[in-house]
């Protein structure tokens, strides 16, 4: 895993060039937004149990076929593997988001995951609307300026969810 600025140096170091004006800018941005983005994923983290179970309530509202007999959330382990996942997940995207580089949640979350929920009998399309109640949830909470480092998060808002449909789109 590389976070922003091991990921530019390294690029910088393999052409044997010093940072360019443009790295150099990028790596301001990113050091400007550094309180914000803390603040995002401290939202995230002090809310990730509520986040998790109130994502799974929302999707077994939808599809309550899920938790019936049969149902791949039906028992408690099902169901406790089900949101232990949707933890792993969340954690994943807020370590991307905190990095500014999606290469962890690639790396040590999402790889393999499709084959494993496909192995396993999982749907993917439900585990990927599980993940877009989790976005929802997320971008709701780091919308909320009451107690975020003043300025405008808009493109931090943006980039979490990014990182949230590479998460949907890698269960499907």
């Amino acid at each position: 895993m590389l976070d922003a600025f091991a990921k530019i140096i390294a690029q910088a170091d393999a052409r044997g060039e010093f940072l360019s004006n443009t790295q150099l800018d990028a790596l301001a941005a990113m050091i400007i937004d550094g309180n914000k983005r803390l603040d995002i994923v401290n939202r995230i983290n002090s809310n990730a149990s509520a986040i998790v179970t109130n994502s799974a309530r929302a999707l077994f509202a939808e599809q309550p076929q899920l938790v019936q007999a049969g149902g791949n959330a039906y028992t408690s382990r099902r169901m406790a593997a089900c949101l232990r996942d949707m933890e792993i997940v969340l954690r994943y995207v807020s370590y991307a988001m905190i990095a500014g580089d999606s290469s962890v949640l690639d790396d040590r979350c999402l790889n393999g995951l499709r084959e494993t929920y496909q192995a396993l009998g999982t749907p993917g399309s439900s585990v990927a609307v599980a993940i877009q109640k989790m976005k929802e949830a997320s971008i709701g909470l780091a919308n909320d300026s009451t107690g975020i480092s003043s300025g405008n998060c808009s493109s931090l808002i943006a980039e979490l969810g990014i990182y949230f449909d590479r998460a949907s789109v890698a269960v499907v």
